[in-house]
């Protein structure tokens, strides 16, 4: 039955790698033994995987992000805790088991994916409301959609995000997948305004184009442009408080995904995002990236990213 494994002390201390004169995040960070433990924590960040790649295949795409969560999860409670970063930021709340559904089918993907909406939203929503920041490790990026609905549910009011992918992620609203969260979270007015960073100009459909032309509520920087030098640092004066901000970890050159491409943001670029801009928001969501494929390709790297960009983001606002 998919459920939300909530971590004990125990579940974190066999994923670190202990050494003598040193101390790891992982012997910092937090954990609940109970809901009503959460507002009074001193930790301002909840950690939380959604290890889960249905919305992947529900968007005919490749299985394999389901592989991130804990390999990231060991490479973050593994970095040093010291003057930068103590760990006692953090806290790791768990994650979301969720079974095969038995019908395989497009259709039956896709509706386990309504189930998955209505098991994680509820959590997002306790975890703002009880002042706190959501960290989310995924996990396809369907599950945009009920941290969307979690955090604007907890504000009383939609939300502004900012993704940062090469896709918008506004298909039809066709049934629950990885490409359609945002169509359905601005449906059903859980979304206010919308901003894409790095929309590839080849892989978004002409409907799709449409809708960013048409609707006020979206806007849209595309990498191509930003090859060319474009200046788009008015986009980040548009997000006010309370944005999310959602990174597609297939906008990111070489990285392990359903969607990998040769050619988007380096590294780097997504790391000074963060660093530069993180006090504007009220959740990070990490989704798409893979350690392993279906298809046999394998990555270390991945896991270490994560762990980059989620160690990036708590020193920035805690800077």
């Amino acid at each position: 039955m998919d459920n939300l494994k909530i971590y004990s002390q125990g579940d974190i201390d066999h994923l670190i790698i202990l050494r003598d004169g040193e101390t790891k995040l992982g012997e910092r960070v937090a954990v609940l033994s109970s809901w009503d433990e959460l507002e009074g924590a001193n930790a301002k960040f909840v950690l939380l995987g959604i290890p889960e790649d249905i919305g992947v295949r529900a968007n005919a795409g490749i299985a394999g992000a389901a592989s991130t969560w804990k390999p990231s999860l060991m490479a973050f409670l593994n970095i040093q805790s010291n003057r930068f970063l103590n760990g006692g930021e953090v806290l790791v709340l768990g994650h979301f088991e969720i079974d095969e559904p038995e019908d395989s089918s497009l259709k039956g993907l896709r509706n386990k994916v309504t189930q998955i909406d209505d098991l994680v939203y509820p959590v997002i929503e306790k975890i703002v409301a009880a002042g706190k920041i959501p960290i989310v490790i995924g996990g396809g990026h369907n599950n945009a959609y009920p941290i969307i609905k979690g955090a604007s549910l907890a504000h009383k009011k939609p939300i502004t995000v900012l993704n940062v992918d090469a896709h918008a992620d506004l298909r039809e609203l066709e049934g629950r997948h990885s490409g359609n969260g945002f169509s359905y979270a601005l449906k059903e007015k859980y979304l206010d305004n919308y901003c894409m960073y790095g929309l590839h100009q080849n892989y978004n459909n002409e409907a799709i184009l449409n809708q960013i032309d048409t609707n006020p509520k979206l806007k849209a920087v595309f990498f191509d442009d930003i090859l060319t030098g474009t200046d788009f640092t008015n986009l980040m004066n548009e997000i006010g408080p309370a944005a999310g901000l959602e990174i597609d970890l297939d906008c990111i050159q070489n990285v392990l995904s359903s969607a990998e491409t040769p050619s988007g943001f380096a590294v780097n670029d997504v790391r000074k995002l963060i660093l530069t801009s993180a006090k504007k928001f009220s959740y990070l969501h990490i989704s798409e990236g893979a350690t392993r494929m279906l298809d046999g390709r394998v990555s270390r790297l991945t896991s270490k990213l994560v762990a980059y960009l989620v160690s990036d983001f708590v020193k920035a606002y805690i800077s």
